[in-house]
Formats: C-alpha cells, structure tokens, sequence
C-alpha cells in the first residue's frame, strides 16, 4: 500500500506543477499533463534505469513522449529529480521547481513541447506533430539492439493521436521486427481538443486492433498504481505470448480537478479561481489517497549498465574505381555511363564495410534504389532495415536510429519523400543525422508520368537550406550528383557530415563527367567550363543537357561557362565571381518545378547587390508520360535547343 500512496502523492505534486507552470506561461496542456501523471511517475521515478545527472547517457532506457503536448508532466518530474539539463554538456544544471515557471519563455529550454535540441536532453526527439513518436521508438529500439544495449524504450501515445496512420505503420513495423525492447503505451482518456475521441479510438477497440496487429495487450487503469506497475514489470519480463506487449492506460483528462474534466479546457490552462479550485481539488485528492503515506516511502532510480567501450572510429573508405575493381564491377566504369543510384548502393556497401555505425533503411525499393547492395553485403546486412511501403514510419524510425547514434540512411523513390515532410521536418528539428537519398527524380524518369516523378522536391528541401539549424549549420544540404563519381563522394561525404541531408539520384545510366581525383564537398560546386559570354547553372540530370547546349553554343561562336550545382546551399561567393565574368548574365536550368536552384542562385544575385540578369528554365505544367527523357525535356521545353534558345534572349543575339 506504502508504494501506491507514494506514486499518488507524486503524480498529485507533478499535476499541480503542471497547473502551475502552464499558468504562468499563459498556455500549455495540464489536463493532458494530468492524465498521465501517474505513468509518468511509476516510469520516471522507479521503473527505468537512468541516472538524472546523465539523462542522456548511451544505455540508459528512454522515455519518448509522442503526444508531446503532456510534457509539462515531465518536466515536473524532472524538477522533482533534478535532472541536469541544458544546451551544453559541460555547463549543464540541475533542473529545480523554480525553473518550471519558464515554462515557454524564449530564453528558456523548456519548450511547449520536447526538443532535446533546445537543452533538454532527457528526450532524444522533437515530438508533439502528433503520430510520430512510436517510430522515434522504434528507431531507438533497432539501435539499441544492434548495439546489444539491454535498454528499454517506452513511449506514451495519446488515443486522439493513434488515429493517425503512422501509428498503425509503427505498431506493424515493431511486430514485423520483433521489437521487444519497445513498450507502446496509450493514454485513453477519451478526449481530443475539440471533442470525444472517436469510438474507434476506444480503449476497447484499441485493445482487440493491437491483439489483431500481433502485440500482447495489457488494459489497465492509468491511475492505479499496482495495475502500471503490473504492466510495466510484465514488458520487462518479457510478454508472456513470445509477442511485443502493449498497454492500454484508461485515464481521466485533468485527474484529480473535476472541475477540469471533459471538453473545453485542452490547451487553456486554468487561471484566478478556476485555478485556486483545480489546486484545492487535488490537495482532496491527496488527503483521500495518501493517508498511508509513511515518512519512510522513497523511490529508488535504478542506474543504467555502464558502457562497456566506445564505438569502433570508421576506417577510410576506398575510391570509386577501387571499390568497383575490387567488387568485379570495373566493367562497369568502363562502360562510360552509370546510373547515379547504383553509385549511392555502391557507396552504401563500402560505408558500410568501414563504419559500423552506418544504418540503411528502405521503403520496398531497395533493388531500384540499389540499397540492395548494403543489404546483400554479409558484412553490412544486419544493419540494414527494410521498412515496406510505410515511407512516414521510416523516416521516424531513421530519426529515432539517429537519436541512438547510428549515422541513418534512408532511401526511396523521391517522389514517396514527400509523403515524410512532416515527419523529415521534425527529424530536422531534433537534430537528427539523417541522410534521404530519393531515386528516379525528375521529369526524366518519363513513361512513369508525374505520379512517380519527383518535381516540388527540391524547392521544400531547399527551403531548409535558407535557415541554420542548431549547430549553425545550413538545415538541410539538397544534393544532385550529375554523374556516378559525384554520387558516391557525396555520399561519402553526407556520412561524415552530422546533420541532415537530402540527395536526388537518376533512374538512367548518365555519361561519366568526372574521375577519383574531383573532390565534392557539401556547399560546393564545380565548373565544367569556362567561358566569357554567359553562365549555365545546371543541376543532376541537366548538368548533360547543358553540356550539349555549351557544344551547341560554341559552334555558334558563344563562350559559355557550366557551372554543375550539385549542392544547395553553395559556395555564393565563388559563384557570383563566374557569373560577373560571363558579363553578368546567368541561365539556371533544372528538371523540377520552380523555388530549387533557380531561387538559391536568385537570392545569392540579390543579395550581392550588384547588377546581374538571372534567366530560371525549370518544368511550367503538368508533365504526362512520354516514351523517353529526349521527349520529356521536349515537352517541358528543357532540350539542349531550349536551353540554347533561351541562352541567345539573354544575350539579345
């Protein structure tokens, strides 16, 4: 009895910070906060292994809170705890009661919602876009055990958030897995923000959905001390079934205030007397529930195990020409054209023989996104993740490998990455060394049509491109490699990088432009010749085309200089010097629509202030299906004839 009046007593103390510290910012989600108060408390206090002076530490288990906007329930607990927290490892500080009245505040590492990123280590990923935090799990889950870490991962799901599809991709994905180490736990308390819950989001349902899934189910009460600790001590014994074991938590929102139960009062913490009625209705509370409550109840945190050694420093890895002649591919190089995605599956499986912590993750497309490779390398198959056709849990899961230290690759036709925006954004936020690398890109993957074809891509990644994230690094690097050379050192180069990364590969063998010894770097570029009278900026795929314009060109007796702009952002500065040698004038080309390269070269004109002409051929309609590239770029006015055409206007020749 002593332990459930303890919890009570606990779980009480942490619901009336979390009233206290939303009142003060003038926002938050205590009556969320509330409902798992009690979980919160059994979880942090005495079911998981960690240590609060090192909330991060490698094998301690975690906590991830999908639905993120109960987190003032956290960090009362960590208040309680006095977890150490801030932006910098080695000038961190105890978290004490006191802190939680910035709850929100700009200078303030308590978010509205979890952002370890922001100085709150304790979670490993931004979360509160609801949906997304079970494949965070998952992901810490997959790295931890291949990393044979005995750590336990528990993420708390609300029932409004579990109508979302990502959570049914999730609870596949760790059956498929036998994720075991993983504990999904649903917080029913049957209301959303405007309204109920769905009815087939009830406790009930599901129940009988998770058993159909394949999990063990345990349905408790989510206030009941002895029920949670059942739970959680069944997940740590191992369900019973040889199945993955998920709770089902029945809660109340707003426990302990009756005067917060129901609709109306998500998000809009209580202020004045509505305040002083919520407080006075858990100090009741409390008198009902802890009246056994001995001086001598404690909680004990039990320590994570030590980490036994550091992980193995990544050898160098070899040349392209080296790999592929000591793979019996050389064949292949001397062809004269390789596809710019067999040169990422190549790149893959010689990452993966000299770096242990390279992880690949694919959507069913591994032979088309040539993955494959990694995955048919014996040294590198246990590392490779086959996600299915579930491209928004694989983008999380590689967020959640990341998060437990793994340098994540996943890949896809880039037309399905899109599909993962929100879930890559968040992914960016948390920090994540995240690499997406998007297959058969482009309008010239022709006879598909625009249904396969990847053509907003560039300008949402680039987007990322224009902000620092935080290390002060550009947000995301948008990578188009034009040949299979600048594919695989990009590649090389995207491991080496911690940070997110996006790459655009080609479905069609493209001619070979480069060899070894061209060096690519993030943020570069490389001219492909130089001339006085006009500057082509290209990008992938069109890096050829224009090279075909410059011949086209010079026979008519114009010096055009090519510029191959396989990263965004670029070298500005170096760019700008070409352009202002080729009289000022510039001629992006790009085989997606508008707001990519054209608009970062764009940018870089303005903001240099000087006088510059800028001319953007990008895809301006619909495309449909065309038998081959030559009439895809025809119908999109894209052709080398296009680009010399448009080339000519400029000059007014």
């Amino acid at each position: 009895m002593s332990f459930e009046a303890a919890v009570h007593a606990q779980a009480i103390e942490l619901d009336r910070l979390s009233l206290e510290m939303c009142a003060a910012a003038g926002s938050g989600h205590p009556t969320s906060a509330a409902s798992i108060g009690h979980l919160v408390t059994v979880l942090m206090f005495s079911t998981m292994r960690w240590a609060p002076d090192y909330p991060d530490y490698p094998t301690s288990d975690r906590l991830v809170l999908s639905e993120g906007h109960a987190v003032p329930a956290v960090y009362a607990a960590a208040a309680k705890l006095g977890v150490m927290y801030g932006k910098d490892p080695a000038s961190r500080k105890r978290l004490t009661v006191a802190d939680l009245k910035n709850l929100r505040a700009m200078a303030s590492e308590l978010e509205g919602h979890p952002n370890p990123m922001e100085g709150f280590p304790f979670f490993d990923a931004a979360t509160g876009s609801l949906g997304q935090g079970l494949s965070i799990a998952a992901g810490l889950g997959e790295a931890a055990r291949l990393d044979n870490f005995d750590r336990r991962i528990y993420c708390i799901i609300g029932d409004g958030e579990s109508r979302e599809g990502q959570i049914a991709e999730a609870l596949d994905f760790i059956v498929d897995r036998g994720l075991k180490n993983v504990l999904p736990i649903f917080n029913c308390n049957e209301y959303g923000q405007a309204d109920r819950v769905s009815g087939q989001q009830s406790a009930d349902l599901l129940s009988a959905k998770l058993e159909a899934t394949g999990f063990e189910v345990k349905v408790i009460d989510g206030h009941n001390p002895a029920q949670i600790k059942g739970a959680f001590d069944a997940f740590i014994a191992g369900a019973k079934s040889g199945k993955p074991l998920a709770v089902v938590a029945k809660t109340v929102k707003g426990w302990g205030s009756p005067s917060l139960h129901g609709g109306g009062w998500h998000g809009k913490p209580p202020t004045g007397e509505a305040l002083k009625k919520a407080l006075a209705e858990l100090d009741q509370k409390r008198i009902e529930l802890t009246t056994s409550l001995a001086t001598s109840d404690a909680f004990t945190i039990n320590p994570p195990a030590e980490l036994s050694a550091a992980p193995a420093e990544p050898g160098e890895p070899p040349t392209l020409s080296e790999f592929m002649n000591a793979n019996d591919m050389g064949t292949l190089l001397q062809s004269g054209a390789l596809a710019t995605r067999r040169a990422y599956g190549i790149a893959l499986r010689a990452l993966g023989q000299v770096n242990d912590r390279v992880v690949v993750l694919d959507a069913d497309v591994s032979n088309s996104t040539f993955a494959e490779m990694f995955k048919k390398d014996a040294k590198c198959a246990g590392r490779f993740v086959e996600c299915k056709i579930a491209e928004q849990n694989m983008f999380s899961v590689a967020a959640g490998m990341s998060a437990g230290g793994k340098v994540a690759f996943a890949s896809t036709f880039a037309k399905f990455a899109t599909r993962g925006y929100d879930q890559i954004e968040m992914a960016i936020y948390s920090g994540a060394n995240l690499k997406i690398v998007g297959s058969h890109a482009g309008i010239t993957l022709a006879a598909d049509g625009p249904s396969q074809m990847s053509l907003p891509d560039v300008a949402w990644f680039r987007s990322f491109a224009t902000m620092r994230d935080h290390r002060g690094n550009p947000g995301c690097y948008v990578l188009q490699p034009s040949d299979a050379y600048a594919a695989y050192a990009l590649t090389l180069a995207m491991a080496e990088y911690e940070g997110a990364c996006y790459m655009r590969t080609l479905r069609a063998d493209t001619e070979l432009l480069y060899n070894d010894g061209v060096a690519f770097n993030l943020g570069g570029f490389e001219v492909l010749n130089e001339g006085r009278d006009i500057a082509i900026l290209a990008a992938g795929y069109m890096v050829h085309e224009a090279n075909k314009a410059v011949d086209l060109l010079d026979k008519e007796g114009i010096s055009a200089s090519l510029l191959d702009m396989y990263s965004i952002p670029f070298d500005a500065e170096g760019v700008l010097d070409l352009v202002g040698q080729n009289n000022g004038l510039a001629l992006s080309v790009e085989d997606n629509f508008g707001g990519g390269l054209g608009s970062a070269v764009a940018d870089a004109l303005l903001d240099s202030g000087d006088a510059f002409k800028l001319r953007q051929m990008h895809v301006k309609r619909i495309p449909k299906s065309a038998r081959t590239p030559d009439e895809m770029l025809q119908m999109c006015g894209l052709t080398a004839a296009d680009i010399v055409k448009n080339a000519k206007e400029m000059m007014g020749v």
